[in-house]
């Protein structure tokens, strides 16, 4: 499994945890973050690595250059549009054959409106874990930081339609969102075999348990 862009390592102890024989590639490019990781997966069957994907090349720096599972949670969604798509292919001949790409994201809203409602849902939520957390704040000042937020400017935001239409056009096959709430997606594909082996490349057999 490689995890791009592994922050904490959340996602990718999530499922090393469901998939505990597995090996995992974790990259990111802050050591700070990598440090977290390791004190997250510790006793796990991992390497951290410190990347940047953002620049081409990262890839050989790999200790493998095949996996069978590839995973990123919200983070490349703070590439321009045009090195997403680069970073798609590069993933693309990164996986087995019938290897699967998920990728949890930030996507754009397709109107105002929905972004608004979006904003709402997100606000609410920090509302009610901050009251579960013991310090409560209002709605007002809750919204009042998340609109100002330092990293909103770092978001280059991307709707999942083209985004899955961008790993239709390299050459990923059973394309699909599997879930959406809004600007919260899980989108991917896979890789699929020689046409011998058609019919194993399913995101039930990559995940199939040991």
């Amino acid at each position: 499994m490689l995890d791009l862009g592994c922050g904490d390592g959340v996602l990718g102890r999530a499922v090393l945890d469901q998939f505990p024989t597995a090996a995992g590639v974790l990259v990111d490019f802050s050591q700070p973050m990598l440090d977290a990781a390791q004190t997250r997966l510790a006793g796990q069957n991992v390497s951290l690595l410190a990347l940047d994907y953002g620049q081409l090349g990262w890839q050989e720096k790999l200790p493998v250059q095949q996996f069978d599972v590839i995973v990123s949670g919200f983070s490349i969604h703070h590439q321009p549009d045009a090195r997403k798509k680069t970073l798609y292919a590069e993933l693309f001949e990164l996986l087995s054959p019938s290897g699967i790409f998920l990728n949890l994201e930030h996507v754009a809203s397709p109107t105002r409106g929905r972004e608004a409602q979006h904003d709402d849902l997100f606000i609410e939520a920090m509302v009610a874990h901050q009251a579960n957390m013991g310090e409560p704040k209002s709605y007002a000042e809750i919204a009042a930081d998340y609109h100002v937020r330092p990293d909103k400017a770092a978001n280059i935001l991307a709707p999942v339609e083209a985004q899955c239409e961008w790993l239709r056009e390299i050459g990923y096959a059973q394309v699909a969102v599997y879930l959406k709430i809004f600007e919260l997606a899980l989108f991917g594909g896979i890789r699929e075999p020689d046409a011998e082996a058609s019919g194993t490349g399913t995101p039930a057999a990559i995940f199939r348990r040991s």
